[in-house]
């Protein structure tokens, strides 16, 4: 199995104020040295981080718990305690953390990949130094340090790329991610091959002399089917990782009886998931190009859905491909710009739809 995971649940901890100290100064001709107590140190705090080279949040399923250092007591001659070490926890871009029992979201590192510190530590306690008053010269009080907080956790990711693959099973995603990247993803001639999102990385044109280009992120999803936002098959799980793409890939298998109404039944799963994201910028893409009787029916798609972009091609025989990986780029440079907004509120709407 995969070891692909999407979704954790953590509990966090922020570290224990150390304890301030009574000590005096016990010095040869200073009998009367005074409180020299020191205060305790800081508690560590919570910090999440994003980490580009994090994938899948397979890291959180092996350690739930996570518990940043206390603080150290204070001691004698007026030192103060060290303070405890942060924990800090990566995650990949895309990850939200969320209320596990409101479903409220409570940071979303799509937008703001800055480090945040989720919870500060406990507050170091005061040594007997800070009690010394002309009353009290030899003061015996000191000041536990403060607790920590804990918190459980939700952290779920939706993967960020420029343009999602989006058909029904057997449509040819993977064979295409695999044929415009080095991905490598499992491929088979039956339904389902795709367990787990796949992502590939297309080129840029620079690499043949254009400086302008650059890498375009590509994201292959499991297959949809008829009612999968109403939990059929395996495609529900993993709607919410094409919500944060700037663009849509939807491939017709064009040897598939379906092949003149997989577009619109596509575009209604989309819909009944996310009224946005069915209005992102998109193509259709033709698949199985090479079989007999595909190229009839490539102009019948394209008659039949004629305000739409449509493009023929075939991984097999290469037919198409340069002309779409164009298409791609400039799709995806098109919606750079508008992907910025569509993308700021995104993430609020899909976890509404989650719910």
């Amino acid at each position: 199995m995969e070891k692909f995971a999407d979704e954790a649940l953590i509990e966090v901890s922020s570290g224990r104020g150390g304890n301030g100290c009574v000590a005096f100064r016990r010095e040869k001709f200073v009998p009367r040295g005074g409180p020299s107590g020191g205060d305790g140190g800081r508690g560590g705090d919570v910090v999440f981080i994003v980490r580009r080279n994090l994938r899948t949040l397979a890291h959180l399923r092996h350690k739930q718990h996570f518990k940043a250092e206390n603080g150290h007591d204070g001691e004698g001659r007026e030192r103060y305690g060290r303070n405890g070490g942060d924990v800090v926890i990566p995650l990949p871009p895309g990850s939200v953390l969320k209320d596990p029992d409101s479903g409220e979201l409570i940071r979303d590192f799509g937008r703001d990949e800055a480090a945040f510190v989720f919870l500060k530590g406990g507050a170091g306690g005061w040594g007997n130094v800070h009690f010394k008053s002309p009353v009290n010269q030899a003061p015996r009080k000191a000041l536990p340090g403060r607790d920590g907080e804990s918190r459980m956790l939700r952290v779920e990711l939706q993967i960020m790329a420029d343009i999602g693959f989006v058909g029904f099973p057997n449509a040819g995603k993977s064979s295409l991610l695999e044929r415009f990247t080095n991905a490598r993803p499992k491929i088979a001639p039956y339904p389902f091959t795709t367990k787990i999102p796949n992502l590939g990385v297309l080129a840029s044109a620079r690499d043949r002399g254009d400086e302008g280009g650059r890498d375009i992120i590509l994201a292959d999803i499991p297959g949809l089917i008829e009612g999968a936002s109403d939990g059929a098959g395996l495609g529900i799980r993993f709607l919410k990782h094409i919500s944060r793409t700037r663009a849509l890939l939807f491939l017709i298998d064009l040897s598939s009886d379906n092949y003149l109404s997989a577009f619109d039944s596509l575009l209604k799963e989309l819909s009944s998931f996310s009224a946005e994201l069915a209005e992102r910028r998109r193509l259709i893409v033709g698949t199985k190009l090479d079989l007999e009787g595909t190229a009839d029916r490539l102009a019948e798609l394209e008659a039949r859905h004629a305000a739409e972009t449509v493009l023929g091609i075939s991984v097999f025989s290469g037919a198409g491909l340069a002309e779409l990986a164009s298409r791609i780029r400039l799709l995806a440079c098109d919606s750079e710009t508008a992907g910025a907004s569509v993308l700021s509120g995104s993430g609020e709407r899909v976890a509404e739809s989650l719910r």
